[in-house]
């Protein structure tokens, strides 16, 4: 739902990381790995976003190729730098402007994003197979110490749950774990008060099948 408000994947992902992380800078090429996209995207969007004011640009001394590591955490690549001032090195770095206009709405909007993702999942849960029980928690419901983000149960395609996973890790920027099993293991597991399961039934949660607990 937020590619097509802001129509483009590559700008979402790249809002999305900005706006998670307003306290970091990022050079184009690390920008292009962590949201896993070609660096001439990342450079179009870039320039889309600069020119808005919701991110800018940064460039910095770095002089870590004297030997003081703490300058900079990005270690020294020819093709980053951007000019020569002496014996440093000027770098270009990304990162989210705190003093956009819109900046506190467009930021709450995706901090929002585990709700347009609980709908997205809720969509493509039937097509996993036979799903006894699925439910969310922990990322999707803002707790920190549950023990998986989702859990589901029945007879299902792992591999497709797994692309699924892969492509939201990507464009929240943030690992999600989740557990599979079959109802048997589900059933017994309850009935012995298996302490994994017991934590995720009674903790916050949002059910999104139950042919089992009802």
């Amino acid at each position: 739902m937020l590619e097509q408000l802001f129509g483009s994947r590559t700008r979402t992902r790249l809002l999305n990381l900005f706006l998670k992380h307003p306290e970091k800078k990022f050079f184009i090429r690390e920008l292009t790995r962590k949201i896993d996209t070609q660096i001439n995207s990342v450079r179009r969007e870039l320039k889309n976003l600069l020119e808005c004011g919701i991110i800018e640009e940064v460039v910095e001394v770095d002089i870590s190729q004297q030997g003081n590591e703490s300058a900079s955490s990005v270690k020294p690549v020819k093709k980053r730098l951007v000019k020569k001032n002496g014996d440093s090195t000027l770098r270009k770095y990304f990162r989210a402007n705190s003093s956009f206009l819109l900046y506190d709405e467009i930021s709450s909007l995706f901090l929002k994003s585990p709700l347009l993702l609980q709908k997205r999942f809720l969509k493509e849960l039937s097509t996993f197979g036979t799903v006894e029980f699925a439910m969310l928690s922990g990322f999707f419901v803002g707790k920190t110490d549950s023990p998986v983000d989702i859990l589901i149960v029945g007879d299902v395609e792992k591999n497709r749950i797994n692309k699924l996973i892969s492509s939201i890790e990507r464009e929240i920027d943030q690992e999600i774990n989740y557990s599979v099993m079959k109802k048997n293991e589900f059933l017994y597991r309850k009935s012995i008060t298996d302490r994994f399961l017991f934590t995720l039934l009674e903790g916050k949660k949002l059910v999104l099948v139950d042919h089992l607990l009802q």
